[in-house]
């Protein structure tokens, strides 16, 4: 009991911390917000559905000409009693357009990880069993499109060639596309270090004994070189979680997808406040949560993270 105290004693501190700075994130957002010009009566106003006079008492009712501390005080009271407050813009609840929205964005990032795991698992262990220079080479260029390729500049090309040019898929509204897409640069996160340290592995006493042995390399990977790529694929993990957070979003926008992506882009164009901030704080809980959780089964897995 005492031992996993003292695992969980930093993790703790490491929550604290991370809870603090979505807290940091969500007021900054909720700030900034307020320095774009215009607001949602504004907007309404530009669409022709408001007089002068009806903008003013809008707003008033609204509460958007008092100080931005006061907005700021009431929104958080109404936060902290689980109000996300209604869309200035459509009058809906934000909790059930947040409801609406984030199924597409959990799919969308739990295929895209899962895609990624597997690519990156099966060309890294691939890569060490067999050794074949063309498996070693697919590892290189995986880490290297994930550095020097946007993945918004490949969904754009995607399109073209896909959707437009090829009429395979359509252009709005499939996750196959982006899934592949940010599945491949996720996976190029992972590939490399991965691959050098199942490499490193491969040299041990115990893999060259089981190879002496005459064992088959699929049996190899599963029993000796697997089980020591577990905390490097916790570590690798949480990054890759992080970064498909804000891959997710963009591909949404570019892809047509119903997801949080989209509703906090068309949120911020409509100025529509409660909308952005909700959508913001769900996305830095996130990744509090995430990177909470690679952290606790990393400490737990491999004591050697508390010493």
């Amino acid at each position: 009991m005492t031992n996993l105290l003292h695992r969980l004693a930093p993790l703790a501190f490491t929550l604290a911390r991370m809870l603090a700075q979505a807290a940091g994130i969500v007021v900054i957002v909720f700030l900034l917000a307020r320095l774009i010009p215009g607001d949602a009566v504004d907007v309404k106003g530009l669409e022709g559905d408001l007089t002068a006079a009806q903008q003013v008492e809008l707003r008033h009712q609204l509460g958007l000409d008092r100080p931005v501390v006061e907005q700021l005080a009431g929104w958080s009271w109404r936060l902290l009693n689980g109000d996300f407050g209604a869309s200035i813009r459509f009058g809906r609840p934000v909790s059930a357009m947040l409801a609406t929205a984030l199924p597409t964005t959990l799919l969308f990032t739990a295929l895209s990880f899962s895609f990624a795991l597997l690519l990156a698992l099966g060309v890294a262990v691939s890569a060490v069993t067999t050794g074949h220079r063309g498996l070693r080479g697919l590892v290189d260029v995986l880490n290297v499109w994930s550095i020097a390729l946007p993945t918004f500049c490949v969904g754009v090309v995607g399109i073209l060639v896909f959707s437009i040019w090829l009429g395979w898929l359509p252009v709005l509204g499939s996750m196959v596309l982006p899934v592949i897409i940010i599945g491949i640069d996720s996976a190029g996160l992972i590939v490399k270090p991965l691959h050098e340290e199942l490499r490193e592995a491969a040299t041990s006493a115990h893999v060259r004994t089981a190879r002496a042995k005459g064992l088959a390399p699929s049996r190899i990977a599963l029993r000796h070189l697997l089980p020591t790529a577990v905390p490097v694929m916790l570590a690798l993990s949480g990054l890759v979680l992080t970064s498909l957070v804000a891959g997710t979003l963009t591909m949404e926008v570019l892809f047509g997808l119903p997801g949080v992506g989209s509703l906090l882009l068309n949120a911020i164009h409509g100025r529509d406040y409660p909308v952005i901030q909700a959508a913001i704080l769900v996305i830095a809980i996130a990744l509090v949560i995430i990177n909470a959780a690679t952290d606790l089964l990393h400490r737990l897995i491999d004591p050697r993270m508390t010493s």
